[in-house]
């Protein structure tokens, strides 16, 4: 059982991570990335530098715990009438938060301080969560509409790999277009 699973959601424990994570945001808006550490941290938010230690294990697994949260959607996808609609917004959404520099190195934080890969796949779960409310809506209208796997492998895959390694020319037109060939297809 990792250290995540075996935390309270809450009480203490989620006054701890909330004030742990603002701590981290705010630090690395005023010393960087190079100049945070995790007794700064600690300083900042309140607690001990063991406590952080304890529940994170390191700054890199902190980051990423920090990452996945801030990667989190904060609304459910527009509703714009069709399919078509829906998801081209959701995708051009989609690659312009996570093509940002700050989505960016979001993604990178969340992977790695990700040992053993429940992180990226929170964060898959996240992409997957939003496509289903996508694809249930066109259900509900009568239309016909591809399955979550369908779109997280055509849609959501090429555009992540693309913002890692690719990232040169990602703007909403690949977005449009990638959608435009799973609903062709």
């Amino acid at each position: 059982m990792s250290r995540k699973q075996m935390l309270r959601p809450g009480g203490r424990s989620a006054r701890v991570q909330a004030s742990v994570h603002t701590a981290v945001r705010e630090l690395l808006a005023e010393v960087g990335r190079d100049g945070l550490t995790v007794p700064l941290v600690a300083q900042r938010a309140g607690v001990t530098p063991s406590t952080v230690y304890r529940r994170w294990g390191d700054l890199q697994e902190l980051l990423s715990d920090v990452a996945v949260e801030r990667l989190r959607p904060d609304a459910e996808p527009a509703d714009h009438g069709d399919l078509r609609s829906d998801l081209t917004a959701w995708a051009e959404q989609f690659l312009d938060e996570m093509a940002s520099p700050s989505g960016r190195a979001y993604i990178r934080d969340a992977l790695l301080g990700d040992p053993d890969g429940s992180n990226a796949g929170q964060c898959s779960a996240y992409a997957a969560e939003q496509v289903d409310v996508v694809l249930a809506r066109a259900g509900d209208r009568g239309e016909a509409a591809p399955e979550v796997e369908t779109v997280m492998d055509r849609v959501v895959a090429p555009m992540m790999y693309r913002i890692l390694f690719r990232p040169a020319g990602l703007d909403a037109g690949y977005a449009r277009r990638l959608v435009g060939e799973l609903l062709a297809g």
